[in-house]
């Protein structure tokens, strides 16, 4: 699967609660969730983002508390990916069971900048930084992992293989 969008840039320790606010987990709503996505650390998120877009942060990200709704909110948002030197191990599992891609490559990271334009071949985890023509190697997914997040998520793809 292929991805490319504009870039938002965050820091370290990105937590949940700032990713999608306390105050607004009363609801199951993705489209709800996803106007809500990154207000209490980049209050324009919501307005800027746009399919497609990826998230670049450093270390850590999505620490905190073990809420399905960061995520959610995330993928809901329209990013098609997230790509951080590490993240949270809740928020990596959380994120593989609602289908949003990720990927650890510190070398991106330290060489991608907010508003660059990055494309990325998720299958062979090549990263490209349009803006610049710089490459980089991801790890990629094994393939029953990348098939988890080609169908959806876990659920989407247990029921594909239940259909079969």
């Amino acid at each position: 699967m292929q991805v490319r969008g504009t870039v938002f840039r965050y820091k370290s320790d990105v937590d949940t609660d700032v990713i999608i606010p306390a105050r607004y987990l009363n609801t199951t709503s993705e489209a709800e969730l996803a106007s809500h996505c990154m207000e209490d650390i980049d209050k324009d998120f919501v307005k800027k983002v746009k399919k497609g877009d990826i998230i670049v942060a450093e270390d850590n990200f999505g620490c905190g508390s073990s809420r399905e709704h960061a995520p959610i909110a995330i993928k809901a948002s329209g990013i098609s990916l997230v790509i951080a030197n590490s993240f949270a191990r809740i928020f990596y599992r959380n994120s593989i069971n609602i289908g949003l891609p990720i990927l650890e490559c510190p070398e991106a990271v330290k060489n991608i900048k907010a508003g660059d334009v990055v494309s990325c071949d998720l299958s062979k985890g090549e990263i490209v930084n349009e803006t610049t023509g710089q490459k980089f190697q991801a790890e990629p997914f094994p393939e029953f992992i990348q098939n988890i997040i080609d169908k959806g998520g876990l659920i989407a793809s247990i029921k594909a293989e239940q259909a079969k």
